[in-house]
């Protein structure tokens, strides 16, 4: 299992995404695991803020070190190994390569395989298997969603993870955190379904382009699928398919 932490303020931005489609699924198979954390329940003073006033000026709010080192920290007194992300423009530039990375960096594909029950010698488990196997998170990720102008440069330290998808600026962290999640849990075996549905798309081999592909009907307002791809010749379709692939620019 994979699990996310999501710290955030708009809980409600968020969460109906991870329960629809393929992030549903994968919740249903017990394959990751969806937490979310109010940063406002760590707020100071009565009104529990979480932002204040830039030294130096300026326009906009900053999140403020005191309520996001908490929230991150109540999440790591549970667990210790898991590791902080930072959607920011001064991250790395997410791409699919860095998706399988974060998939598989903590043995995240070996979760179907660890709720297996094996057979056990000792016949201490039902019908002669080995014991009952809790689904424990291999990989577990916290997500710290920025949200007003930024955040204080200290909060920087506790994060492991800087991450960007992009030269533009969005409102909020939950968008970004939305695609870095899905681009993660898709890559899980028995998600997408189809062994190979994540192992021949666009970019999961560098920088690579998808073949084009086609669906009924054969003729769309004289839109025509290539014969090729009629012919049930197998050895002429990968040739076709390859050379109709490419790389992004």
């Amino acid at each position: 299992m994979i699990k996310f932490t999501i710290i955030t303020l708009f809980q409600e931005a968020i969460e109906p995404y991870l329960k629809s489609s393929m992030m549903e699924k994968a919740t249903r198979k017990e394959l990751a695991e969806f937490n979310f954390v109010n940063l406002r329940d760590f707020g100071l003073g009565p009104h529990k803020s979480v932002d204040d006033i830039p030294y130096g000026g300026g326009d906009g709010m900053l999140l403020r070190c005191e309520p996001v080192f908490e929230a991150i920290e109540s999440v790591k007194a549970k667990d210790p190994e898991a590791k902080v992300i930072l959607p920011t423009p001064v991250g790395e530039i997410w791409n699919q390569e860095m998706a399988r990375e974060f998939a598989l960096q903590f043995g995240a594909f070996r979760s179907v395989a660890t709720r297996e029950l094996a057979p056990s010698a000792h016949g201490d488990g039902p019908d002669g298997r080995g014991p009952e196997c809790s689904v424990k998170p291999l990989a577990h990720y916290i997500i710290l969603c920025p949200h007003y102008e930024g955040y204080d440069e200290r909060i920087l330290s506790i994060v492991d993870y800087k991450i960007s998808l992009g030269k533009y600026i969005l409102t909020g962290g939950e968008l970004p955190a939305l695609i870095i999640i899905d681009s993660i849990v898709r890559l899980i075996p028995g998600v997408l379904g189809g062994e190979q549905s994540a192992e021949i798309e666009s970019f999961s081999d560098g920088n690579n382009l998808e073949y084009p592909q086609y669906t009924r009907p054969e003729d769309f307002r004289g839109m025509k699928v290539p014969d090729v791809l009629l012919s049930g010749n197998h050895g002429e379709i990968n040739k076709w398919r390859n050379e109709h692939s490419g790389e992004a620019k």
